[in-house]
């Protein structure tokens, strides 16, 4: 087994008396694509955002790239880990939102060049050429000079993957990256996923697009909840859910 990239063991979080995450626990292991599906409101988002420490985690632990996440163990004690320290950890994880979140006063090159030359602090000519190979790799090369607000959704989504790239992660994580761009838009998108998954990318995806994940996941993971109710190849998982609430979810889609 190739080593794990992710492993959560009884995550839990909540926000005051709201329970979103109880006891989650899953493995992603290198070049492993897992794509998360469930009903609105079953703690996906918040899992993700759990992984790349935009949320703390409230019982349990998390490591990344066999590093333990936001703390730093002395002894039998854990210390929460400075804001610097965080953000340390946090490079190793790319993410992209529903939403771009892109910078609406750079360009497209201007948006993938930023971190790796403010935050990495690498040359400017070399971050500037890969960041050309990387608009070439999502099919944008010819929009390098373009503003956020020159490009359609789907073009900007495929800014914001270039973006993540960028910062040369260990993983990527998706947070339904489809949901915010019209039907005819939706495609570009995924096969610059399908090409991620092809490379080698160890991606975590929380999607709706059912037919992508029988596609390209090696694993499906279904939560309701806050928790894991089932995980599974997707040829399993999809057209032979074991748990009633999975097939409850799977029904109401038209496959």
């Amino acid at each position: 087994m190739t080593r794990r990239v992710v492993s959560a063991v009884k995550v839990g979080k909540s926000f005051g008396p709201l329970q979103v995450l109880t006891e989650v626990s899953l493995d992603v292991h290198l070049g492993e694509v897992v794509c998360i599906i469930g009903p609105s409101g079953s703690g996906k988002t918040t899992f993700l955002r759990c992984i790349n420490q935009l949320e703390s985690i409230s019982a349990g632990a998390l490591w990344v790239d066999g590093e333990l996440t936001g703390y730093r163990r002395v002894g039998d004690a854990l210390h929460p880990l400075s804001e610097r320290e965080i953000l340390r950890q946090r490079r190793s994880t790319g993410m992209v939102f529903q939403r771009f979140h892109l910078f609406p006063h750079l360009t497209a090159l201007g948006n993938i060049i930023e971190g790796p030359a403010r935050i990495l602090k690498r040359p400017m000519a070399q971050v500037r050429e890969e960041g050309m190979a990387l608009l070439e790799r999502v099919g944008l090369a010819d929009k390098a000079n373009a503003y956020p607000a020159q490009l359609s959704g789907g073009q900007q989504q495929r800014v914001a993957i270039a973006r993540a790239l960028a910062m040369q992660p260990k993983l990527i994580l998706f947070d339904e990256p489809t949901s915010a761009l019209d039907t005819e838009l939706v495609g570009e998108v995924l096969q610059v996923m399908r090409d991620l998954a092809r490379s080698g990318m160890t991606m975590i995806v929380v999607t709706h697009e059912l037919k992508f994940a029988a596609e390209v996941a090696d694993r499906v993971v279904f939560m309701d909840a806050g928790r894991i109710l089932e995980e599974a190849p997707p040829s399993a998982l999809l057209y032979q859910p074991q748990h009633d609430r999975t097939k409850r979810f799977l029904s109401s889609f038209a496959r």
